[in-house]
């Protein structure tokens, strides 16, 4: 059984760690993820940078900055691979939407940050994201380069531990918010749209901006 079918049989024990997670990181999460709808995000005094510089390592092991994936349309999504509903069916929603996008999909590049890089290295990543859409990449660093690539997307995350007895020491959850960054051809964000947007919510919201731009 390979590392994804693991991830698949940890979905009960961490939908169990669902139920005993609590505090504040858990409630943050909730928060976040409920307010978003897909909408715009004008370049405005009121709207916070968001997207910025990055270094990190993709899948196939080669280090890659923000300055990589100029003049391509980015869908970026902060998850990890051992979350057991939202990231998965987050990166299906883009895989339909990508495939529902027909040729234009060769111009958008969606990009998993992991928000576990402890657990989530190259070769972790690289059986995972072979599971969604093929333009899909999944990039891993280090702690430090991963928390800097949060904080210029604003994106929060912490780790949720099981009680002391139950489960291994690497068997967490991470909390962390659940949006995806529609970033222009120049990195600059053009959307932000809710984890549970489906693919035709997506596909159109692509098209929008891409008239636009």
């Amino acid at each position: 059984m390979g590392k994804f079918g693991k991830h698949v049989n940890r979905f009960a024990l961490t939908l169990a760690l669902l139920g005993v997670a609590s505090g504040v990181g858990l409630v943050a999460y909730r928060q976040i993820t409920s307010v978003a709808t897909v909408q715009p995000m004008p370049g405005s005094a009121t709207t916070p940078q968001v997207g910025g510089a990055f270094s990190l390592v993709d899948h196939t092991g080669r280090t890659v900055t923000d300055q990589d994936f100029r003049g391509e349309y980015l869908l970026i999504y902060f998850g990890y691979t051992f979350c057991p509903d939202v990231c998965p069916n987050t990166l299906l929603a883009v895989s339909q939407a990508l495939d529902d996008l027909g040729p234009l999909a060769d111009q958008v590049r969606p990009i998993l940050i992991t928000v576990d890089p402890e657990r989530d290295d190259r070769a972790v990543l690289a059986e995972y994201v072979r599971h969604f859409h093929p333009r899909l990449v999944g990039l891993t660093g280090s702690p430090e380069r991963i928390a800097e690539a949060a904080k210029a997307y604003q994106v929060y995350y912490a780790k949720a531990q099981l009680p002391e007895d139950q489960g291994a020491d690497d068997d967490y959850l991470m909390d962390h918010s659940g949006f995806l960054y529609f970033m222009d051809r120049e990195g600059r964000l053009g959307a932000l749209l809710s984890h549970n947007s489906g693919p035709d919510e997506i596909a159109a919201k692509i098209r929008e901006l891409m008239d636009q731009g």
